[in-house]
């Protein structure tokens, strides 16, 4: 798997943490520069730890699977990637709103946690792929983090309205490398 390719992925799995932060910037909860690092962080760290934890759990059903992983890989990223389609197409999910201040206690640990089970499953998907985890996951959770802090940026000037819409765009773009693994040549 090519760095593109990986940097592809973790756009796409960083849409949520997006709509996330655009929401808690266009409620004007992190304005300051201290809440917004917090949370942009958090959300990358837990975005790259669930790869880690899906990876393990994955490793060890490689050997049970074995031709059918392209197909169980696509499986995945495919119902990850409609999953967030779907709930892009209803107005974004429950994540979009995350209550008072998405940057402390346990919101805080909620939104992370939500936003980062996709790269669960993404885990497993590079498990059954045979790719080792660690550049992965530190790609993942950095341009979680990176996007995250420019969804908050940008929060107050585009508002809430845009984290459906991108969250369809990043849930397609899963789909389409969900496809692009499928149909590659081993």
């Amino acid at each position: 798997m090519t760095i593109l390719e990986i940097v592809a992925i973790a756009v796409g799995l960083a849409m949520d943490a997006f709509a996330v932060a655009v929401a808690g910037g266009a409620g004007g909860r992190l304005r300051h520069p201290r809440p917004a690092i917090r949370l942009a962080f958090h959300l990358g760290l837990f975005q790259a730890m669930m790869p880690v934890v899906g990876w393990y759990l994955g490793a060890s059903a490689v050997a049970l699977v074995g031709g059918v992983g392209r197909w169980i890989a696509f499986a995945l990223l495919a119902v990850v990637g409609f999953r967030m389609v779907a709930a892009g197409a209803r107005g974004g999910t429950s994540d979009a709103a995350p209550g008072p201040d998405p940057s402390r206690g346990w919101t805080l640990v909620g939104v992370s946690v939500a936003t980062s089970l996709d790269a669960l499953a993404v885990g497993v998907s590079l498990a059954m792929l045979g790719v080792e985890i660690w550049q992965p996951s530190a790609i993942i959770g950095l341009v979680t983090a990176a996007i995250a802090l420019v969804g908050v940026a940008i929060g107050d000037r585009l508002g809430r309205g845009w984290g459906g819409r991108v969250e369809i765009a990043g849930g397609a773009l899963l789909v389409i490398i969900g496809l692009r693994i499928l149909v590659a040549v081993p």
